[in-house]
């Protein structure tokens, strides 16, 4: 690399570390305390109620169920991962000029664009803990199940169906943010057309 390359390079770095400045300091401004704690308390909340709800019900689940119901938690893990990386990857220019149109769905797709990082949080990691905790409770059911069936060792069948479970979720996941990127505005408008049928929009 030439000097005058070196020289451009270490400018653009530093122009690249003043944005970067001038951006955290606006970020700071924004930070919202109550936010956090609603956020850390509603995580609290709702993952001591699933934990003990999965801890009484689904023992009594047959082997059948608790495949079903594992499923059915991870799709629901994947499906709020896609929303919440759409909503942080979307673009706010067409959503307004929609709103300014009056369209259905567009005027909430504005208000939760503007507050894309509480919806991806609430999204990926309030939700994705629920789902995480009845999954991962479900899974070792089954795993015992199997187990007491075919009359081996739980410890490997446990290791085996946790390991599916991670994979497809990390899986479906990596597959749900190339989608929730190429389609974000898309999945933004759906999801705000869904939700404005139970909240509305002053």
């Amino acid at each position: 690399m030439r000097k005058e390359e070196k020289q451009e390079v270490k400018d653009e770095l530093k122009n690249l570390i003043t944005l970067t400045k001038n951006r955290d300091k606006k970020l700071r401004k924004k930070v919202e305390i109550p936010w956090f704690l609603k956020i850390v308390l509603l995580t609290f909340i709702i993952s001591l109620v699933f934990s003990s709800l999965s801890e009484t019900i689904l023992p009594n689940v047959n082997t059948i169920i608790g495949i079903i119901i594992v499923i059915i938690f991870i799709l629901i893990g994947i499906m709020f991962d896609i929303i919440g990386v759409a909503m942080t990857s979307c673009d706010l220019i067409p959503f307004n000029s929609m709103a300014s149109r009056k369209v259905y769905g567009a005027k909430l797709s504005v208000k939760l664009i503007k507050n894309a990082d509480k919806v991806s949080s609430f999204c990926c990691d309030v939700i994705g803990d629920i789902c995480g905790i009845i999954s991962g409770t479900a899974s070792t059911i089954v795993a015992s199940n199997i187990a007491s069936i075919l009359n081996i060792n739980i410890f490997f069948i446990s290791l085996i169906i946790t390991a599916l479970v991670a994979s497809l979720t990390i899986g479906g996941k990596a597959i749900g943010k190339s989608f929730a990127i190429n389609k974000n505005n898309i999945i933004v408008f759906e999801f705000a057309k869904f939700l404005n049928k139970f909240y509305k929009v002053k």
